[in-house]
């Protein structure tokens, strides 16, 4: 694992504060029971070998496509948090990039993505 900051960042890792959320601040919403939107837009099999619970799967190259369906499961409440995370974070931050175009306002990044989270937050998920 590699050495983390006191915010559980990877030291020298690029973490972007108004494009991203830490694996902390995601667990610390969940633990408050926060209303918070996971998506997942890692492949599907990917997804097959470890998901967060809770996240909901849209595949970067489906999300365009699907964003009625997003729309429409968040009854077109264009203000929910949304967390969006990937493998490491690079997908994610393209997903957020595309859902804010579409007038999604409060989405991020989960930085480091799953890696990170199985890395500082969840050990049992598989790591790959």
């Amino acid at each position: 694992m590699s050495a983390l900051d006191a915010n559980g960042i990877p030291v020298g890792y690029s973490f972007r504060r108004e494009d991203e959320t830490t694996p902390r601040e995601l667990r610390a919403m969940l633990e408050r029971d926060d209303a918070v939107t996971i998506i997942d837009c890692r492949t599907h099999g990917e997804a097959e070998i470890c998901r967060l619970h809770g996240s909901v799967l849209m595949p970067l190259q489906e999300l365009e496509q699907r964003m009625d369906e997003l729309k429409a499961s968040l009854d077109d409440q264009l203000h929910t948090r949304i967390i969006v995370h990937c493998h490491h974070g690079r997908r994610s931050l393209t997903a957020t990039y595309l859902l804010r175009a579409a007038g999604f306002t409060q989405v991020t990044s989960l930085a480091g993505g799953i890696h990170l989270w199985s890395q500082d937050i969840d050990p049992t998920l598989k790591s790959y």
